[in-house]
């Protein structure tokens, strides 16, 4: 093998440690030809999760590897709902989809895999409450259980009342975060009045 493939090869398998979840277009901006790819694909070097998406093949996959794999479709989302909640162990979601929000007016990703479920949302609903977890080396972006748990309230008539109720309840019971965190996040998603009722019962 001449010494340009090597080397070629060598930067690829660094570049695909590096991003966790490597995507055909970072190639361009290390300039390595896609051909190596291929290459490394075959040799089993490199093995392909999704059209357009690789991972090493020696990678030491997570639970949460659908949740990398969707931040690296969708750097600007947010992972929310039933996926935040399953993320903090809140409840007993288990999401056959990831949960993804994205602000409104973004582009509406056309995503193989993972499965997807868009909800869009803007301004502070969108900002606040956001933290950032590195998942199989890729950054990614989760409301907080106070934030997720106001998120259930807001969007109750999609994922259900008994989802939101149980979310709160667990977040009261197991401590997942403070009231004065859950109610600021609730005046933010403007469900704090919807919410009181449900905090009252459980005084």
């Amino acid at each position: 093998m001449a010494n340009e493939d090597v080397t070629q090869e060598a930067r690829l398998l660094r570049l695909a440690e590096a991003k966790g979840v490597l995507r055909t277009r970072d190639l361009q901006e290390h300039a390595i030809p896609r051909v190596y790819l291929r290459r490394l694909v075959e040799r089993g070097l490199l093995f392909q999760s999704g059209r357009g998406l690789y991972l090493p093949a020696d990678a030491d996959l997570s639970e949460h590897h659908s949740l990398a794999v969707a931040c690296r479709r969708v750097p600007s989302g947010v992972i929310c709902l039933l996926s935040a909640l399953s993320f903090h162990g809140i409840g007993s979601q288990l999401p056959s989809q990831v949960w993804i929000a994205i602000a409104k007016g973004v582009w509406r990703p056309q995503v193989d895999y993972p499965r997807l479920r868009i909800v869009h949302m803007s301004g502070a609903p969108m900002t606040t409450a956001v933290d950032e977890h590195v998942v199989e080396g890729v950054p990614v972006h989760v409301f907080s259980p106070a934030k997720t748990v106001a998120d259930c309230f807001r969007f109750r008539n999609r994922i259900g009342v008994d989802v939101a109720i149980e979310a709160l309840r667990v977040y009261h019971r197991e401590r997942r975060g403070t009231m004065d965190d859950l109610m600021a996040c609730a005046r933010a998603d403007r469900v704090d009045k919807v919410m009181l009722p449900y905090l009252e019962s459980l005084a």
